[in-house]
């Protein structure tokens, strides 16, 4: 009743600020480690003296499996455990995971991958399904809660990277892993102590039973028809993720060796969720302006929008790598830095992107999902990110090919995707009418 009333006034209910304060500590320290974990994997001393190649190799295989694993988690939580006792559960694997990589052992490295897999498949999901759940289908309120509730997530991810650099010179890798462990404990904890407040939003029952065989023009759409208009947004969006997720590798190397500053490639990765901070709330603010003039564009028309963004963001990266080399003087063709505007503008419009999409397509599968199969499906928006994540493999080339090239390569597919998703709107509203 209390949460209809906020509803009825324009405002949130108390669950999605503490589903907010959980997710802000549990990206705290997923993004903690994965701001370390190649150039852990590189370093001679502390880690394991391993190529660029190598270690772009297995962060690739790691982001493929733990986006994988929440299609199994949402399945588990729809079907059997409930959101909120998944998600707990999860965060149990998230805490043993990350403390274990404080320890120099190959094999614990791989059976803390092994935790960190199980622990975002089993929390990740379900976590984005609560906050969903704790609106009535068709409110208004959801993309602006999706938003928020990003902001959230970046709060978490623009402290890691600072956290762990300053941490990382000071103490070392291991220290600092063992940090991002005290970041999930943190999340568990909060979560448990004000599961109050997110009870409505768990059950499969939880939205009253009127709320739930109400006909909307959306309800009318075959769950079948409704299921397929969401692969196909999954399928598109693979390349975004595949692009986007070059943070953690080839963008962190270029950040690290092709960069004209004082700090290691780790701080780089403090640069993206930093403009989400700053771009957020403007970004509601402008939906809910054109949303009072009825234009607000549709959920998929931003997304559309949003690959067109990343695209642009790598060619900003393109002229750089293509000023860059053109000062080598060498033998070495990669030996060359350039300006950190060129990454930070870069990011900036990556970031625009990443609103347009990410936050989005959470709120979609929301809307879109048939309300009895919408953790699976939401678990379907994370394997499209594990394939996006696999083929961020194409990392392997960034010492093969003149970084120029690397990215107009990935500008090029992101652009040539942002014109598919705007010839295909139609018929994607046709089976999404009202999102």
């Amino acid at each position: 009743m209390e949460d209809r009333q906020l509803e009825e006034q324009g405002r949130h209910p108390k669950g999605l600020f503490v589903l907010f304060a959980s997710e802000a500590w549990e990206r705290f320290s997923f993004y903690s480690m994965l701001s370390l974990f190649t150039l852990y994997l590189r370093d001679g001393e502390e880690g394991f003296g391993w190529t660029e190649a190598e270690a772009t190799t297995l962060y690739s295989w790691y982001l493929t499996f733990v986006y994988a694993s929440p299609f199994i988690g949402g399945l588990l939580a729809d079907r059997y455990w409930g959101y909120l006792r998944t998600t707990l559960i999860g965060a149990v694997f998230f805490v043993a995971g990350h403390l274990l990589l404080s320890f120099h052992s190959l094999p614990i490295v791989y059976l803390a991958l092994c935790c960190l897999i199980v622990g975002n498949g089993l929390f990740k999901p379900n976590v984005s399904t609560m906050v969903g759940n704790l609106y009535p289908d068709g409110s208004p309120l959801k993309d602006q809660a999706f938003i928020i509730f990003y902001f959230g997530i970046n709060v978490g991810a623009f402290v890691a990277p600072v956290a762990m650099e300053v941490i990382k010179q000071t103490a070392g890798y291991h220290p600092a892993f063992a940090v991002a462990g005290a970041g999930m404990v943190v999340s568990l904890s909060w979560l448990y102590l004000q599961r109050r407040h997110v009870r409505a939003a768990d059950a499969r029952t939880a939205l009253p039973e009127v709320e739930r065989t109400a006909k909307s023009e959306l309800d009318k759409v075959p769950e079948s028809r409704r299921i397929l208009a969401l692969l196909a947004i999954f399928v598109i969006v693979i390349v975004f993720w595949m692009a986007f997720h070059q943070n953690g590798s080839t963008l962190t190397y270029w950040a690290n060796d092709n960069t004209a500053w004082d700090v290691s490639g780790t701080i780089s990765n403090a640069i993206n969720p930093f403009f989400i901070l700053v771009l957020s709330f403007p970004l509601v603010q402008f939906w809910r302006f054109l949303g009072k003039r009825g234009k607000e564009p549709s959920t998929p028309a931003k997304m559309a929008l949003g690959m067109l963004f990343t695209g642009f963001s790598f060619f900003i990266l393109y002229w750089a790598a293509k000023v860059g080399e053109a000062s080598v003087v060498g033998p070495d063709p990669y030996a060359y830095e350039v300006s950190p505007a060129w990454l930070i503008g870069s990011y900036g419009v990556v970031t625009l992107g990443e609103l347009l999409l990410s936050p989005m397509g959470l709120s979609l599968v929301s809307k879109v999902a048939p309300f009895r199969l919408r953790g699976m499906m939401m678990g379907g928006w994370f394997v499209a990110t594990a394939i996006g994540n696999k083929l961020t493999a194409i990392g392997v080339y960034w010492t093969r090919w003149p970084h120029s090239v690397f990215f107009a390569v990935l500008g090029l597919m992101c652009v040539a995707v942002a014109g598919i998703m705007a010839a295909v709107l139609k018929p994607l509203k046709k089976s999404m009418p009202g999102v």
